[in-house]
């Protein structure tokens, strides 16, 4: 599979709504991706670790099994990325699956074609285009960030981290000591700007904070700027 082409990834699609099923697979087909499905919750781990897929798109609301545990018992085993599908209104659907481990959501009703930009959004930071030339690693104190392996070591402790969460993490690195908006973060994890309620960077921020080791009521590595955004800090590493 190439990073930015849909062109033979293969996409495993849990969701028990024949009607959605069929119009996401019909969809995503014409745009050039294989498209598996199934409709029942407690077929669906053993079925997309046989499948190897390059990516989930997974209901919440299953038979059998709900998304949220199937999302944290592959999450367990794979780093596959895991593309949820939650009802406009549960927020808390939307918090609960990145914190098992969801790389994103999108709301119902589906729209075709921003689920399609989520999805290419997804497969190209999980599948980057190969560089001819070796990204500096960065490094701040006991924190080392190794662009090109994707590795994150911490007291010279590697560390478990979600593509998100790295993505966010060396972006902060880039910039550090520059406030970044959670319109700068959205940008750049998903290619749009924050719209006043999506929750993703808060998320990302507070799983990254606790991986960190970094105090969540008092942040010292990456403080919260009031009104602003959030701050990476260059000298609290050592």
């Amino acid at each position: 599979m190439t990073s930015d082409n849909a062109t033979l990834a293969h996409v495993f699609l849990v969701e028990d709504d024949p009607s959605l099923a069929t119009l996401v697979k019909d969809y995503l087909e014409l745009q050039g991706y294989q498209v598996s499905v199934e409709s029942r919750g407690d077929n669906a781990v053993e079925r997309v670790l046989a499948a190897q897929p390059d990516a989930l798109i997974l209901d919440i609301m299953l038979p059998g099994k709900n998304g949220l545990d199937i999302c944290r018992e592959l999450r367990a085993q794979s780093d596959l990325p895991i593309l949820m599908l939650t009802a406009r209104t549960d927020e808390i659907d939307q918090i609960v699956g990145l914190e098992v481990g969801a790389d994103d959501y999108i709301c119902k009703p589906v729209q075709p074609r921003l689920l399609m930009a989520r999805l290419n959004a997804l497969l190209r930071r999980a599948h980057p285009v190969q560089e001819q030339t070796q990204t500096p690693d960065l490094s701040f104190g006991k924190l080392n960030i190794e662009l090109n392996k994707q590795e994150v070591t911490l007291d010279e402790e590697s560390l478990d981290l979600t593509t998100n969460e790295f993505e966010l993490l060396a972006y902060f690195a880039q910039n550090a000591d520059h406030v970044l908006s959670r319109d700068d973060l959205l940008n750049k994890l998903r290619g749009f700007g924050y719209d006043g309620l999506d929750r993703t960077v808060d998320m990302l921020v507070s799983k990254l904070r606790k991986k960190l080791h970094d105090d969540p009521t008092k942040p010292k590595r990456i403080k919260t700027i009031w009104k602003k955004g959030y701050l990476f800090v260059s000298d609290a590493w050592k």
